[in-house]
């Protein structure tokens, strides 16, 4: 029963806690903390530094790089070693750093509990730590108070309380003592309130039902901490490139070693060398490091575009997102409320405008209108202004609400109406007020101007209203009230999803100094009713259109009402505006149903955050590759579950923050789909670098066996293949991180999430370019071997071959498929150019440089050898740009 206290009466839960309206005793008190606990979260398990640093090695591909560098310092080649070890290291570190912030949501989960109660024990009234508190205490609650723990309301004078960090629900709600179905969703238990939600509004008692760990906030809190993160798209092809890499680094390797030893009859020591030299050269010791570096790049691009990431692979997960589950309050709409409509028996007006921005338009049949022929719509923004206890502020840019979100929607439609608050509350005075209250539902002020009049003005729910009311005002005169035209404006207006609230007054004398119930019961005139909506931010509208041209659903799960998540998506493009599912609906199906349906309905209400997770993980199961945006508490499961999780950073719960992978600091669904460009942009780039990397560990390995099959020397020795591994192939590859997006990226569909890393595309292109590496690098040592130069001189000019080789190919590496010979190709990227000078200078350094000859056996090569090398080199560009054209015409493009 812990969970349906909602369904039990006042008595009864008294009854069950055995509790009474003067509290628990002091005793009772002590024994229930020690059997309860204090009312707290239980602290997350922090995982060890050393762990943490050690998990970055977790990975195929570093532990045959561990093992190389093992073997090649027992073979005494120590400047071999060093260098692989570094490379790794490296990686490691740049790993740890970026992920080095632990998970903090259960800390930020603690922060929401509020530090102090007001207790009632013993007949007495206390003001106790909220760690304090029992189950079966009572608690006493006011304007401003943040809930210390789940209660059964027993008493309730006018209490409104915000549950958006729970529900996702952007008014505030009114709560009340009455019994609800043991079935009613979270948002709808008006006779219960849960720790950590806030008291915007008047006073109430409660008996505690929930402390820590069993409140509301407490479950969110155990389902954080069971929910599996996924592993991303990228380390899923990461881990099975490096998987099937090694296969064959090895099995080459053994090979090698086999055929050598056994064919063509070298010792052992020395083919054991050989095999080593092999597996360093087939290794691309820089990838990792490459990888890592591609994506922290990205990450800084994000950021610039107000988006911040958490986790380096989100970057690129992002780029293969094919949903996107998005909640609608604070969200896709502005969690402002704002009056969208006005309605009179004859017309009907829409307001435009968004937010508490006070600036926008009435328009009648779309055409706008000029107020002072519409004096009835005058009428109303008059008495919106004045019946009303909340205030507006311009504060940097941006228009903050003083009081209740309602309130604040009726006060900017009055500004838009042509009025100023603080005039018209000069020459309109309030003399008296009878509060809104959830019993009458309705609230009344009387005003007098300074000529002796006097008006009451009323609003509140239609049909409350409409009991008030004997006649109605149609222009400029007054008539008998017409109910059934004012309900049908109210059944119109309430299928758009808006929330109603119906305007009434009633002219009295001004010698009337008190507001009585009395006077509000009868006589009044009917002005109009004005429909609210949390609207849509107008940039994600553009925002998911663009979103489905990618190829990419999106999704809307929300705490909300049913009918105002329709009228949301009928807006923003979100399904069909019809079909939605609910909460209740959710819970009949099991989850091999849920999967079935989750295709079909793009539209979830009054969700819990069970219910967004079940959603989520139906969606991965088809699948998909999910992102998951949200602010509140409620999100933070399914932010963590999904494979990116985007919190906002403006409006959004630190609990969403440290659940989420990503988040936007301007907490703007538009920067969504600027963030999926980028992340395919990043994916773009991480292929070109492998594309660009892999050939040259593939020239290098094919040297080596074609030297021992045929019986040479090695042209290149181990060394010099870890300079240009490192030096080389890592520079150059780099520049391809800041490579622009090209320019089909948003009109591409997602990718299969079990896409090979190495698609049939790039592994005959890493085999073409292998081979011409190959060939020339090889050629080179073999030409100039047998016209009499020595091994270290043959060598120097296969090195730097293959190096001008890379710098050549890097300008082809810069698109798939599109040419490089125009102005952008050639000189579009600065770091390509960069680079290729500082690569040159380097190698001029390699071959000229004392020290360097010593430590990589180099001789100086003679200046016209140096037009060999390029006229040979320069071939790769030619002979891979001649490759594109060919599948160019093959594929129209």
């Amino acid at each position: 029963m812990q969970n349906e206290w909602h369904s039990r009466t006042s008595d009864e839960t008294f009854e069950a806690f055995g509790s009474s309206k003067a509290g628990l005793d002091r005793d009772e008190a002590q024994k229930r903390q020690e059997q309860y606990g204090p009312n707290r979260l239980t602290p997350s398990r922090k995982q060890n530094p050393l762990m943490r640093f050690l998990v970055q090695f977790n990975n195929i591909l570093i532990y045959v790089l561990l093992v190389a560098c093992v073997v090649t310092a027992l073979l005494d080649h120590w400047i071999d070693a060093w260098v692989i070890f570094g490379v790794v290291l490296i990686n490691a570190l740049i790993g740890y750093i970026q992920e080095g912030k632990a998970e903090k949501a259960m800390d930020a989960l603690k922060g929401l509990l509020s530090l102090r109660a007001l207790v009632r024990r013993d007949g007495r009234t206390l003001d106790l730590d909220a760690q304090e508190l029992v189950p079966g205490d009572i608690v006493l609650l006011q304007s401003g108070d943040k809930v210390p723990a789940d209660m059964r309301l027993v008493s309730v004078k006018d209490l409104r309380v915000d549950e958006s960090l729970l529900t996702g629900e952007s008014v505030v709600v009114e709560k009340n003592t009455d019994v609800v179905d043991a079935g009613t969703p979270l948002g709808d238990r008006l006779n219960m309130v849960f720790s950590g939600s806030l008291v915007t509004y008047g006073k109430a008692e409660g008996i505690v039902t929930g402390t820590g760990d069993s409140t509301e906030i407490g479950r969110i809190s155990s389902m954080l901490g069971k929910v599996e993160t996924l592993q991303t798209p990228l380390l899923k092809r990461l881990e099975d490139f490096a998987r099937s890499l090694t296969i064959a680094i090895v099995s080459l390797s053994a090979f090698l070693f086999v055929f050598g030893r056994y064919v063509r009859g070298y010792a052992p020591a020395e083919m054991f060398n050989a095999a080593v030299g092999l597996a360093v050269a087939a290794i691309p010791e820089g990838l990792p490091a490459i990888m890592t570096i591609t994506l922290a790049i990205g990450v800084q691009a994000m950021a610039r575009r107000r988006s911040i990431i958490r986790r380096l692979p989100a970057v690129e997960t992002l780029g293969s997102v094919s949903v996107i589950c998005s909640d609608k309050t604070g969200t896709l709409t502005r969690n402002e409320m704002t009056v969208r409509s006005v309605g009179f028996p004859e017309k009907r007006f829409r307001v435009t405008g968004s937010g508490y921005d006070p600036h926008g338009v009435f328009l009648l049949d779309d055409k706008e209108v000029e107020l002072n022929e519409h004096p009835h719509l005058r009428d109303l923004g008059h008495i919106a202004l004045l019946c009303n206890d909340a205030s507006l502020e311009h504060e940097d840019d941006t228009w903050k609400l003083t009081g209740d979100s309602t309130d604040g929607a009726l006060v900017s439609f009055g500004r838009k109406a042509g009025f100023d608050p603080q005039t018209e509350q000069q020459e309109w005075p309030r003399i008296d007020q009878i509060p809104f209250e959830s019993e009458h539902r309705f609230m009344a002020t009387l005003h007098h101007d300074h000529t002796g009049k006097g008006f009451i003005y009323l609003k509140g729910a239609p049909e409350v209203v409409f009991e008030r009311c004997s006649k109605q005002r149609n222009g400029e005169k007054d008539e008998p009230l017409q109910r059934e035209v004012w309900e049908k404006i109210v059944q119109e207006t309430a299928s758009c999803g808006e929330r109603l609230l119906a305007i009434a007054c009633k002219p009295v004398s001004g010698e009337v100094q008190t507001l009585r119930f009395k006077d509000v019961e009868s006589g009044l005139i009917m002005i109009g009713v004005v429909g609210m909506i949390d609207p849509p931010r107008d940039e994600a509208i553009d925002a998911v259109k663009r979103c489905r041209d990618a190829g990419i659903r999106v999704k809307m799960i929300t705490g909300d009402h049913v009918d105002t998540a329709k009228a949301i998506g009928r807006i923003t493009g979100i399904g069909d505006g019809r079909k939605a599912m609910t909460g209740s609906e959710i819970e009949l199906l099991d989850d091999e149903a849920l999967k079935k349906r989750v295709e079909h309905v793009d539209i979830f209400a009054r969700s819990s955050p069970e219910h967004k997770l079940r959603l989520v993980k139906a969606l991965q199961s088809r699948g998909n590759v999910v992102a998951m945006t949200g602010d509140g508490v409620n999100d933070a499961p399914a932010l963590k579950r999904a494979d990116v999780g985007i919190a906002m950073g403006q409006k959004g719960t630190d609990v969403s923050r440290e659940a989420a992978e990503m988040v936007l600091t301007d907490d703007n669904f538009a920067t969504i789909a600027n963030a999926v460009e980028e992340g395919r942009t990043v994916y773009d780039n991480l292929k070109k670098s492998i594309l660009f990397v892999l050939p040259t560990n593939g020239g290098e390995a094919l040297s080596i066996l074609l030297a021992v099959a045929l019986g040479y020397t090695l042209p290149i020795t181990a060394v010099q293949i870890l300079w240009v591994n490192m030096v080389t192939a890592v520079t150059l590859a780099l520049t391809l991180a800041f490579e622009k997006a090209e320019n089909n990226v948003m009109a591409r569909k997602p990718r299969e999430p079990d896409e090979p890393l190495l698609s049939r595309f790039i592994a005959w292109r890493i085999v073409y370019v292998s081979l011409i590496l190959l060939s020339g690098t090889f050629g080179m040592f073999l030409w100039y071997e047998q016209t009499g130069h020595s091994h270290n001189e043959a060598r120097t000019l296969a090195v730097n071959t293959l190096v001008f080789f890379e710098i050549f190919y890097l300008f082809s590496s810069r698109y798939f498929l599109r040419s490089v010979f125009s102005r952008e190709g050639l000189l579009g990227n600065p770091y390509v150019l960069y680079a290729s000078g500082m690569l040159i200078l380097l190698q001029l350094l390699f071959t000229y440089a004392p020290f360097m000859q010593t430590l990589f056996a180099t001789e100086p090569i003679e200046p016209e050898e140096w037009v060999v090398i390029l006229l040979v080199s320069s071939s790769v560009l030619f002979l891979v740009e001649l490759e594109k054209l060919i599948l160019r015409k093959r594929t129209g493009g």
